[in-house]
């Protein structure tokens, strides 16, 4: 059972008996004495597909959901689908583009660790690597002499997601990119 604040993107949390997804995680930090850590929690329920929001301290624990984890690779788009394949028996399952949201700007050929979560067969949703590589398609010129600490300036990866680069990479380069928070790790 995890604790509020050990609660990452794409894990799947038991809450009345619903399998939920998380999806955004918000911290805040009250300045007064005294105050605990607040985490805001954006669910999808993995049912009805509907949103929820729930509050937590920090040091509440939370219920995983009985799921079964199986890891596959992207295989293909079959219209508004995404087609998963299990790496030990070749079974295929769909999920929705809206089911994966933002979730699918993550996903590249050739992609490892990604791991499916069924139930009764069924796929509830995926969890993503911690890190993804992806090359950068589309930004403006690098700046010789930029420092790693200084500016940075946004750039179009491969999938279409937009993300703040440092200025000094340039188009063509490969960089590493947390799909927890979705920011610029480093170069890859």
């Amino acid at each position: 059972m995890p604790k509020a604040s050990e609660l990452k993107r794409g894990q799947i949390i038991d809450i009345n008996n619903v399998p939920h997804a998380v999806k955004t995680i918000d911290c805040k930090s009250p300045s007064s004495r005294g105050a605990s850590t607040i985490y805001k929690i954006r669910y999808n329920n993995l049912v009805t597909r509907q949103k929820l929001d729930e509050s937590y301290k920090a040091d509440e624990m939370l219920k995983e959901a009985d799921c079964q984890k199986v890891r596959v690779q992207y295989s293909y788009l079959d219209g508004d689908n995404v087609v998963f394949m299990d790496i030990e028996d070749y079974s295929q399952y769909n999920l929705s583009l809206d089911d994966l949201g933002e979730d699918f700007l993550y996903i590249t050929e050739g992609l490892e660790g990604i791991t499916a979560l069924l139930s009764d067969g069924k796929i509830l949703g995926i969890e993503l690597p911690q890190v993804v590589e992806m090359a950068i398609v589309e930004t403006d010129p690098s700046i010789k002499g930029a420092s790693a600490t200084s500016r940075t300036k946004p750039a179009k990866l491969v999938t279409g997601l937009e993300i703040q680069v440092p200025e000094y990479l340039g188009t063509g380069e490969t960089v590493k990119i947390n799909t927890t928070t979705g920011k610029f790790m480093s170069r890859a």
